[in-house]
This record gives structure tokens, C-alpha cells and sequence, in this order.
């Protein structure tokens, strides 16, 4: 059983050798009592990594929110609010990765904004490359979607239409097909 006076060493011992399930339960439950911060981030970031190992990146995502509020360090709450984007991203929920893109530049020195937009819009890329692959159309065509709505250059608007033409094509998107045949 968890208890507050324990050590990161001891936490860790106590939770070695559970199934994921009943650490996420243990942890929650734990949580719940009145933590030294650092003790609470240690144990968030023990709970976001079960929730990505699970894929439940949603709940992952929520969780690094949570652990950027406890941060002291600007660099490490900027971190933290990338793989909440990132964990949101995974999950498809873009709304959610747009709010904590917000929470990025509202923390982030200006000449870093840049970095991290551009590797995020990377993430979006690869994400819909996975989809692609794990013939999820329909969630591939959302996240090119997504990714024309974001600052991005002609030859890459034109390389992301090309992609998406097919897929609807192969979606039965007819009148969408249409249209960027057009183009």
C-alpha cells in the first residue's frame, strides 16, 4: 500500500511487478491523498507512461497538463505541454492539441515557438503516415486535413492534396475527390 512518507525508491518497489491496471488504480487512489510535488510529478509521470504504453492517449495527454502545472522550470512545463500536443494528437482529438498548442506559445520564448510549431507540424505528418499504414483512412484524412489549416507552404499543400485525393478516392468521398481534382 502507497503512503504518503515513502520515498520515489520505495513507490518504486511497491509498484514493481503490478499489471498496468492495478498500478493505474494504486496510483489514482494514491493521488488522491496530500503529496509533496515533487513526489505527485513523480508519480503523474509514472502514470503517463503506463497510459501511452496502453495507448490511452487522451488520458496520457491530461496527465501531462497536470505535470506541466506542477513544473517550476519554464523549458520543462514548454516540454510537458509538447507531448500533452503530441499524446492529443495521438488520441485525435486536434481541438485539444490546438488548446495546448496555445498553452506552448503563451510559455515558450518566441525564437523557440518556431521549433516547436515546426515539430509539431511534423508530428501531425507522421501521425497521418501511421494511420495511413494502419489503414485508418478516415482518421488519415482528418489529420491532413488538420494539417492544411496549419501555416505550411505551397509544395507541401500540394504534396498533402495529392494524398488526400487518393484517399477520399479510396474512401468513396466522391464529391471532395472531385474537388481537388480541380484544383
Amino acid at each position: 500500500m502507497l503512503r504518503k512518507e515513502m520515498t520515489k525508491a520505495e513507490i518504486e518497489r511497491e509498484l514493481e511487478g503490478k499489471g498496468d491496471y492495478v498500478l493505474i488504480d494504486n496510483i489514482t487512489r494514491f493521488l488522491k491523498e496530500n503529496l509533496p510535488v515533487d513526489i505527485r510529478r513523480f508519480i503523474y509521470s509514472r502514470l503517463s507512461g503506463i497510459y501511452e504504453r496502453r495507448k490511452m492517449f487522451s488520458d496520457a495527454a491530461d496527465i501531462y497538463a497536470k505535470i506541466a502545472e506542477l513544473s517550476m522550470n519554464v523549458n520543462e512545463r514548454v516540454e510537458n505541454y509538447v507531448k500533452e500536443t503530441e499524446c492529443y494528437i495521438k488520441a485525435g482529438f486536434f481541438d485539444r492539441a490546438d488548446n495546448a498548442i496555445r498553452k506552448i506559445i503563451g510559455e515558450a520564448k518566441p525564437a523557440e515557438r518556431g521549433k516547436i510549431m515546426l515539430s509539431i507540424k511534423e508530428f501531425y505528418k507522421d501521425q497521418a503516415k501511421i494511420y495511413e499504414k494502419e489503414k485508418r483512412r478516415s482518421m488519415a484524412v482528418k489529420t491532413y486535413e488538420k494539417i492544411l489549416s496549419l501555416n505550411i507552404s505551397e509544395e507541401e499543400k500540394e504534396g498533402i492534396n495529392q494524398k488526400l485525393t487518393g484517399l477520399y478516392k479510396e474512401l468513396g468521398m466522391v464529391k471532395r475527390y472531385m474537388l481537388l481534382k480541380k484544383i
